[in-house]
Formats: structure tokens, sequence, C-alpha cells
């Protein structure tokens, strides 16, 4: 689209349960909307449900959007001129808009029961008729109202919609139109007086000049409504008079092509921060559910996309979730990130696993910056450094071999390379990675005729604890010669008899 200034996008999450990818999508595309056009991204919490939200889940969002990288210009812990941002806050606000849309004709008291409701609903779909609310209670005399008040009734207040075509440009979708007897009037203040999403997020929409709000296509049957409420905002003063412009991103599918829930264990941003994700790497993929930087380059920086993203080349089709494609995208960032950088960001994997202590030592430090550049072009997710170089950092009494590995390698007939090795290294003077190769080369490829994978692998096992390690020579060497033997020697002990 062409430049858009002055650009104000809104990210308004509920405060409920983790986080979730679908999510984080929706706040990268307004992120990097809001920074492609110099504008403003608005961080609001929609936490007007006292039942569902939880402060836990309000400060996991707010780490979320830290963690990645998405940070905004007004809203919870920055401030701004349209304080406060959590809606919780705004009740007062939205109290006095919901009486003045209803002194001004645009929302009137519906005393319909539930059940009557219901009886309606079915009524009309067995006539096959629209189903949605029939305007019961749009004209009621006071006489019929004093009735309802004798009953203590509580009644909802729902929003009059125009008997006219409700059309909009979809900036994701094109032109778009709906006909009155499909979007019926409906409720944005409940019977107990709470505000319902319907009202409160238009007229935060209102007041804090929110120019494009681009959010879920789930999202979508609720456009007209919000638009023809922006209509009645104006009329009664509340805002500048402008109705935002909408784009409704596409689904996120999961397995199956089936939309994917925050309930799915595979939309949780946590697990992906916990396995090892890196921020690069997820929001480059993420920006590829719907968006590309273009037709032959999937990676790419976070700069790369904000310079590049138009909302006009979101395609509105469901964008499927492909985990493999998802690490292979986090391991080529893994692999650009500078090698202090690398190192930083292993710390914590390794403590939590109880390899490194809270405030690791300078000797811990430096071991792990030797073995990172082993490690790294083999690496998808930070987490495997656990597995891939925590036998470095165990304690002797502590170290393990994989029991799957070792039934599988270390059987009566790597009785011989055990012993070759073990041979070979005791008597090697320069313990060094090419010394070591060119030892146990001779030992064992040379001395016993074993191609070098038989020869290497039961080595490899015994030392580092798997079949999946840094490379065996450089790892021996980080290891050190007295615990390379001690481990060679224990798993000899260990074998099973011929």
């Amino acid at each position: 689209m062409a430049d858009a200034p002055g650009v104000r996008v809104r990210f308004c999450p509920s405060p409920t349960g983790n986080p979730h990818v679908g999510l984080v999508r929706t706040a990268l595309f307004n992120w990097a909307f809001a920074r492609h056009h110099g504008g403003t991204l608005v961080f609001r919490i929609e936490d007007t449900d006292a039942a569902r939200d939880s402060e836990e889940s309000y400060e996991q969002l707010l780490d979320a959007m830290r963690w990645l990288g998405l940070d905004w210009d007004e809203g919870p812990e920055v401030g701004g001129p349209h304080a406060p941002y959590r809606q919780s806050q705004r009740m007062d606000v939205y109290a006095d808009v919901a009486r003045r849309l209803h002194e001004a004709g645009h929302a009137y008291h519906c005393y319909c029961s539930t059940e009557e409701l219901d009886a309606r609903r079915e009524a009309a779909r067995a006539a096959g008729r629209p189903s949605g609310y029939d305007g019961h209670c749009r004209d009621l005399t006071d006489d019929q109202i004093a009735v309802f008040r004798l009953e203590r009734r509580e009644p909802v207040l729902r929003f009059r919609m125009p008997d006219t075509t409700i059309a909009f440009d979809d900036l994701v979708r094109g032109r778009l139109s709906f006909e009155p007897e499909n979007v019926p009037d409906y409720g944005i203040v409940r019977a107990n007086g709470a505000p319902l999403y319907t009202l409160v997020n238009p007229v935060d929409d209102a007041l804090m000049g929110i120019t494009h709000v681009l959010r879920g296509e789930d999202l979508l049957s609720s456009t007209p409504r919000q638009i023809a409420l922006y209509a009645a905002l104006a009329d009664i003063g509340v805002g500048d008079g402008s109705t935002p412009r909408f784009g409704h991103l596409p689904y996120v599918m999961g397995e199956g092509n089936k939309k994917l829930s925050k309930r799915d264990p595979q939309a949780s941003l946590n697990l992906y921060r916990e396995r090892g994700f890196i921020p690069e790497g997820l929001l480059n993929y993420l920006s590829l559910l719907g968006w590309s930087l273009a037709e032959d380059r999937d990676v790419f920086t976070v700069d790369e996309l904000v310079a590049a993203f138009d909302i006009g080349r979101v395609n509105a089709n469901p964008a499927r979730f492909d985990l493999k494609k998802c690490e292979a995208v986090n391991a080529d960032h893994l692999r650009r990130l500078a090698p202090e950088d690398f190192v930083r960001r292993l710390v914590p994997y390794l403590r939590a696993a109880g390899l490194l202590p809270a405030e690791p030592s300078d000797g811990q430090l430096e071991l792990l910056a030797k073995v990172a550049p082993l490690t790294q072009q083999r690496m998808v997710v930070l987490g495997e450094i656990v597995g891939m170089a925590g036998f470095l950092f165990v304690a002797p009494e502590d170290f393990a071999v994989d029991p799957q590995d070792a039934a599988k390698v270390l059987t009566a007939d790597a009785r011989p390379v055990l012993e070759a090795g073990i041979g070979a290294l005791e008597a090697l003077g320069d313990f060094a990675p090419e010394p070591i190769r060119a030892a146990l080369h001779e030992a064992l490829v040379e001395g016993l005729g074993i191609k070098p994978k038989s020869a290497f692998t039961p080595l490899r096992v015994a030392v580092t604890g798997r079949r999946v390690s840094p490379p065996l020579f450089e790892s021996m060497e980080l290891l050190g010669r007295p615990e390379t033997l001690r481990r060679l020697n224990a798993a000899l002990a260990a074998l099973p008899a011929a």
C-alpha cells in the first residue's frame, strides 16, 4: 500500500493462558507494519473478563514481547497519552460511552431472557430465516419496559445496527460487503453492567486514534458491527470521527489442516522458547505464515522484514505451521550468531540442566567458548547443547552413557576397539586433535583393519555418552587425557562378556 503517514496500530491480547504462535504472528505483523511506516504500536491489554484473565498471563505476555524484541510505543510499562492501557482500568470510560450511546438512540435495552432468545432462534432456523437476534426489543414502549422491570428483568444493552449494506476495503482480502439481515443488533454491555469486547475495543480504537486494525480472520464477522459503531461514536463525539482500515490475517493451520488452537501443544510460545528457538529464527518463520520477502528466499533478518513488509502482500489463504521448516529457519539463524553471542545464549540452558551454576566460573565459560564452535553448525535449537556438550560439564561421578546408545554400540565386539584406543592414547605425547586422530587411525583403522565409523563410534559413545556429539578428537582434547582415559576404561569394564 502507499505510504501511510501517522500510522497507529494496536495489539490487544487477552491475558488468558500462555502466549501462542498465532497471537505472536498477529503481534509481529502489527509491529512490522508500524515500524515499516514509522508509525506507533499501541500495546493494549484486553482484561475485562475477570473470570478468565490472570495476572500471571499478563506478566507472560509482557515477558514474551520483550523476549521477542517486539517493542511498543504506548502501553504497559512505557505509558503514553492515552493511559491506562489495561481495559480493566478503563471501566468508567466504557460506562460513560455506553450511557451516551443509549441516550442518543444508538443502543437500547434488551430484556429477552436466554430461553426466549433460544426459542426464537430455533423457530427462525426451522423456518429457514437468519437465526440472529430478531430486534424484539428495538422499539419497546414505556409500558412494555415497565412490565419487564416489574418482572425484575435485568437488560443487556444492544447496539442498533443500521438497515443498510456495510462495505469496506480489506487490506488483505479486498472489497467486502455485509447485508443487514446478516448483521443483527448485538450486545455491548452485559446485564450486570460489564462491557463486552464488542464495545471496549472500538471505543479504545476511537479514543486512541488507531488508524489500522490488523487482526485474525476469525474476527472478520464482527468487523461490520465495529464499523457501524465507529460511526455512532463519531456522532456522539468520541474520537476524531475516522474509521480504521481493517486487514484480516489468514488462519494458522496445525496438524490435519485444522486451525491451530491455543490448546494445541505446538501452539505454545513457551514450548519453543524452552526448546531453544531464538527470537530471530522464530519471528522469521512466523512472518512466512501468510507473507514472504521473496519467492526464492525464506531466511532474512528482522530489519529486512521491516524494510520490506507490505500488508498488501499478505496472502488471504490459510497458512500451515510446519515445524520442520520452523526448525530449519531457526538453525540458519543459529549459525549466523556471532561466537560470543552464541555462547551467551547457551548458558541458560546448561544452567537449567544443572550443568552450570548460577554464576559460571571463568574456566567453565572458557570451556564453553571452546566447544561452542564445534556445535554451532550442528544445532537446530539452543537446548540441544545439553545433550551435545553436557559431557564436558558433568562431574566425573555423574557421567553416564545413554542406555540406548550403549546397548547398540558398546557390545562385546567393541572390546578390541576400546583396548587399542586406550593403548594408543596412553602412549600419545601431544594430546591435541591431529595427533589424537593420527594415533587412533593407526591403531584402529590400520592396526585392526576396521572402517573409521566402526572404529570411532565406540570411542565416541564411551567418551561423550552418545553417538551424536561434537567432533571426537576435539572433544577428547577438551575433556583432557585423564578423564578421557577414565571414561574409556569405565566403558571397557562395563562391556558384556564375549
